[in-house]
């Protein structure tokens, strides 16, 4: 009797995934994205408000220093530049109260607003909020040393 002749069967590798698989996945990962980002984007505006607070305080803080060492606030015309440049009216300037200009900036990239005399106290500090307006609700809205 013959023996059958064997022939060496192929291997299948499995190594991969199916394309279905894959899709399966990719919905997945688009359904934890579309609840995911607005959670995030939320709490990306938030942020900025709570760093342009903060900011806010530091500045007032740097600016109570300010009136210890000269013997007032800044005046309105020299504003918060008194705080990096000396103005000309300043003997007993000290500083710079900052190393840069960019400290004056807020999370927006605008300059603080800076009123003086305030109407809130001896000076305003404020920033419009992404808007650059007036009022505003959640990253648009205002945020002020005298809140």
């Amino acid at each position: 009797m013959s023996k059958p002749t064997s022939r060496p069967r192929k291997l299948r590798s499995n190594a991969g995934f199916t394309l279905i698989e894959l899709l399966v996945v990719l919905v997945i990962l688009g359904l934890l994205a579309a609840f995911a980002a607005p959670q995030v984007l939320k709490y990306l505006s938030s942020a900025k408000t709570d760093a342009a607070e903060a900011q806010i305080k530091n500045i007032a803080a740097i600016l109570d220093l300010y009136r210890l060492e000269v013997g007032s606030y800044p005046s309105e015309a020299d504003g918060l530049d008194a705080l990096v440049t000396a103005p000309a009216d300043a003997a007993r300037w000290n500083g710079p109260y900052v190393k840069q200009r960019d400290s004056l900036v807020d999370p927006w990239g605008e300059l603080y607003g800076y009123r003086m005399p305030g109407e809130h106290g001896d000076y305003d500090l404020y920033s419009l909020g992404a808007d650059r307006t007036e009022g505003g609700e959640g990253e648009d809205q205002d945020v002020t040393s005298w809140q």
